[in-house]
């Protein structure tokens, strides 16, 4: 069984990285990696590569940027192109990005069947184009793996038959927890080097990168007003996201952001060590969608702004707490419960155990043994 799994973006790696291992642990199952280059720098690609110890894509399509658009189209040309010598017997697609669309829109015009890793998410807000993107797929993927029970709930909504749907958990936390233990042999001066040297519970990690929250002078002041007032408590590590940084210079607050006293900049970090910050943070405050699944696993007390979550089991069982806008008045008062520790007391969800993918693959193992 010849299985092309898709890989575009950053969270694309940690998810695909613990599939493809438990695939090439099974001798019925040939699996192969294509790279659509969706985001491609040393940052954002090659070094999760590495980290997860992913070999080198069998194809690289090389897409880059582009508006939505452009780039969907231009994945789904030069994927028909793989799919056509290849001729798989599965296309694997996994979150929400506009690859995973793209390619399963390909797989499924050609009659190829689909896979879609971490199934049945939805945030409500169609707003976002991730949320376009995971009902589209769900809408045409042949098998629809599930991370967390709101998935089963609304790919049930969707009428969505049962014997399409498996509850498998969440290969995220598959990659946490088989690099758990690497990440904590790094130093956190091998971390930041060169940086005012931190250690556990003594700072604050932030990450913020949403255009929702970045594009626009109102979000990027209020980030700045939270800064401000976090770093009188702890120090804050904020690695910068490229889109962050020139908004900060274009709306003229870059020497505001550089002059605030007690807080680490960095570049966007490696897998690895960004994984070390987080199960060492006091508090991690964010945009981003995954963070909120990883901070929950490692028990870290996290603020994400945004109006909705497509993770509700972060929320309702996790650590983590939904805010709906940049008010540092807000923001200030959870931060200080979760820096007194008051702050909310989460549980690891069901099946977050570090087995997913091999459920996956025991579930493909089946198919195939139907089939034949």
């Amino acid at each position: 069984m010849k299985i092309l799994n898709i890989v575009g973006a950053r969270p694309n790696f940690m998810k695909v990285a613990p599939l493809h291992r438990a695939f090439q642990a099974r001798p019925e199952l040939e699996s192969k990696i294509v790279h659509t280059g969706q985001h491609y720098d040393a940052k954002m690609s090659d070094v999760f590569f590495t980290q997860l110890e992913l070999p080198n894509p069998d194809y690289f399509l090389g897409v880059g940027g582009g508006s939505h658009t452009q780039q969907t189209a231009k994945i789904m040309l030069a994927f028909e192109e793989v799919l056509q010598k290849e001729q798989p017997d599965l296309v694997l697609v996994v979150g929400d990005v506009n690859s995973t669309i793209a390619c399963a829109l390909v797989a499924v015009k050609m009659n190829i069947p689909v896979a879609h890793v971490e199934a049945g998410l939805r945030s409500g807000d169609r707003g976002m184009p991730e949320e376009i993107n995971r009902i589209l797929t769900d809408s045409i993927s042949d098998y629809l793996f599930v991370t967390e029970m709101s998935g089963m709930i609304n790919l049930a909504k969707e009428n969505v038959p049962d014997e399409r749907i498996f509850f498998v958990g969440n290969c995220m936390i598959d990659s946490l927890v088989h690099y758990q233990a690497r990440a904590r042999q790094l130093s956190y001066s091998a971390v930041l080097p060169n940086k005012p040297a931190i250690q556990d519970q003594s700072y604050v990690l932030m990450t913020m990168h949403r255009p929702s929250n970045v594009d626009f002078v109102e979000g990027l002041t209020s980030i700045l007003s939270i800064i401000e007032d976090a770093v009188q408590y702890r120090q804050v590590v904020f690695p910068v996201h490229p889109r962050t940084l020139k908004n900060l210079e274009n709306f003229g607050l870059l020497e505001r952001f550089e002059r605030i006293p007690n807080l680490i900049t960095t570049e966007p970090l490696g897998y690895l060590e960004f994984l070390r910050l987080m199960e060492g943070a006091a508090l991690v405050i964010t945009d981003s969608g995954g963070i909120q699944e990883e901070t929950t696993f490692l028990q870290t007390p996290c603020l994400t702004f945004r109006s909705s979550t497509e993770r509700p089991v972060t929320v309702d069982l996790g650590t983590n707490t939904l805010l709906a806008d940049l008010n540092p008045e807000t923001v200030h008062q959870h931060m200080l419960e979760a820096l007194e520790g008051r702050g909310k007391k989460g549980s690891i969800p069901p099946l977050w155990d570090g087995k997913a993918a091999e459920r996956i693959a025991d579930v493909f193992i089946d198919i195939f043994e139907r089939k034949r």
